[in-house]
């Protein structure tokens, strides 16, 4: 009987986050449902009780039930008959325990039938069913799209749609097309507003995670004769009225459980969400967001699966008259590995952090006016989640396939062969740096947070943190590495020439990137003292990759460029 989440101390160290209490007593209002549902917490630590015994229940079907239908849905995968798609058998096993546990709504309030989990326990649910089946986390994580409905909806969508995912029904994002990928001002999916009042969807829709859902978001041109994203606006579409058909599923590299679809509208009835003209401006961003968090988790729930698969192979297999696990070529691989991973992981649960923080805050302030105090923090959360968002899908991402590649190279040539699940997970990896926004597009949005000094902000606060002596030389290199970084931030900002700007950027961001993993890692270590081994690999490897790119920035004058640029 394996649990996904008791055999990793790792998720119960960052569950235990000092940050956590301030963010559950916001969540909970002071713990005001505990008079009004049986199972409301009536304090902090019967909270926390309440996410463990939850993300135990998540570990134990992760273990018994999604990881071992795995290999069997990855090589059946769902298909379309009669315009509707039909999982694979393991899929369908799979939501259905996931219903029957309640664990669909994780983050709804009680009231609309969900568990008023913050955002971090969520996240941590799904990198533990990304370590189980990242197909299946496509589905199940999906759920996160009925924030967007509670944000930006009416009372009565909110009350019509939130119970029913609650319930297990599940949801899609429509927002790409056949001529509009990352580029979503270019949608052009009609809206078209009836005489009565309601709306009719008509057009094509194409890359549709689980695009046969009960309950679509969709992004539409609401407004005649318009181009750019001023046009769009949100809708819901309810699959029980119809109009939608799935023309087929595609036939992809990996996460094969997951249904992509191509979806023709025709004439199907829709309700708008929010205001017109603010779909793409306002609502498709913040549930980007959200689905970039979830890419973060899920990059790292493959990469925790990379890395036992690896560990285990290198323990058993005997070469040469001893496991490969005692050649240090292969322990160095291992020991870069983990330390990745746990970069990962600390990142995308700072991450979920301050996204709690001022999520919650908004939240609040449907229901009263912020103070003072409350205002400022909840701008500058909102501001970190901002910045470390495309930090950590773009760097998670990266990392995750980085250690997918190094858990075939560990197994050989046996990793080449399906008889192993690295060949799976390789499979699997290769989609998180690019969908919900490639890792060119995380740096786009992650640059302004290099040249406005925000990271470098964060970073000199983590600075000014006591250690422990036995730390204080790693503490020592971050120092060091963080005034190469701001060095070669000064020299960038210094050229007046938008083209050496962005060339530059993902040397900028990543520079970034190492330097906040490693800070978060030590802040891990003065509380957990297991963090150390990994900080210690992770910071060595990210002063040699910040050392590279700053002795290419210093040393690279802008009309070098033009030998980087291409013509027709």
């Amino acid at each position: 009987m394996a649990n996904f989440y008791t055999d990793n101390e790792a998720l119960k160290a960052h569950l235990k986050h000092p940050m956590m209490e301030k963010i559950v007593e916001l969540k909970e209002r002071n713990f005001a449902d505990a008079d009004k549902y049986d199972y409301a917490p009536q304090n902090f630590e019967d909270a926390m009780d309440s996410y463990d015994r939850v993300l135990e229940i998540v570990g134990e079907i992760c273990g018994d039930i999604i990881a071992e239908n795995a290999e069997d849905v990855d090589h059946n995968g769902p298909r379309v008959e009669n315009n509707r798609v039909v999982y694979a058998e393991g899929t369908a096993k799979n939501l259905e325990a996931c219903r029957k546990a309640g664990l669909m709504g994780m983050s709804m309030p009680r009231r609309l039938g969900g568990l008023n989990f913050p955002i971090t326990p969520y996240i941590m649910a799904a990198d533990i069913v990304s370590r189980a089946d990242a197909g299946f986390e496509n589905l199940w994580g999906l759920q996160d799209c009925a924030e967007t409905i509670y944000e930006f909806a009416d009372d009565a969508q909110k009350e019509k749609y939130i119970p029913r995912v609650c319930a297990g029904e599940t949801m899609s994002m429509d927002l790409t097309e056949p001529d509009a990928g990352s580029d979503l001002q270019s949608v052009m999916l009609k809206a078209t507003q009836k005489e009565d009042g309601s709306w009719v969807l008509n057009g094509v829709k194409r890359f549709i995670t689980n695009g046969d859902s009960d309950i679509h978001l969709v992004l539409a041109r609401s407004e005649e004769g318009t181009k750019d994203g001023r046009g769009l606006s949100m809708f819901i579409y309810d699959k029980r009225n119809g109009g939608v058909n799935v023309r087929r599923i595609e036939n992809k590299m990996g996460i094969k459980g997951s249904p992509t679809c191509e979806l023709v509208y025709k004439d199907a009835p829709a309700e708008l969400v929010g205001s017109r003209r603010l779909g793409l401006i306002k609502y498709v961003m913040a549930l980007m967001n959200g689905a970039r968090l979830g890419i973060a988790a899920q990059s790292v729930g493959i990469s925790e699966h990379a890395y036992r698969e690896a560990l285990q192979y290198a323990k058993e297999r005997k070469q040469f008259g001893k496991a490969i696990i005692e050649f240090p070529a292969v322990s160095e691989l291992l020991a870069i590995m983990k330390a990745k991973l746990d970069a990962s992981r600390t990142l995308l649960y700072a991450c979920s952090r301050f996204v709690d923080m001022y999520k919650i805050y908004d939240d609040i302030a449907k229901e009263r006016k912020l103070e003072v105090e409350e205002k400022k923090e909840a701008k500058y959360y909102s501001r970190l989640a901002d910045a470390f968002t495309p930090l950590a899908k773009g760097m998670t991402s990266e990392f995750c396939n980085q250690n997918a590649y190094d858990c075939i190279q560990i197994h050989g040539g046996s990793g080449f062969m399906k008889d192993y699940a690295c060949e799976q997970i390789y499979r699997d990896a290769r989609i998180t740096s690019i969908y919900e926004g490639t890792t060119q597009l995380q740096v786009v949005a992650a640059i302004r947070h290099v040249t406005t000094g925000t990271y470098l902000e964060w970073i000199k606060g983590e600075s000014e943190k006591q250690v422990c002596a036995e730390d204080e030389a790693v503490k020592a290199t971050l120092n060091f590495m963080t005034q190469q970084y701001a060095d070669a931030v000064e020299k960038v900002n210094g050229v007046n020439d938008p083209k050496f700007h962005d060339f530059m950027a993902r040397r900028l961001v990543e520079m970034a990137g190492y330097i906040v993993m490693g800070y978060l890692l030590l802040d891990d270590t003065q509380r957990e003292a297991t963090f150390r081994k990994s900080m210690n690999v992770f910071v060595k490897y990210g002063q040699a990759e910040v050392a590279k790119h700053a002795d290419f920035i210093a040393n690279f004058q802008p009309e070098q460029i033009e030998n980087y640029l291409y013509a027709e």
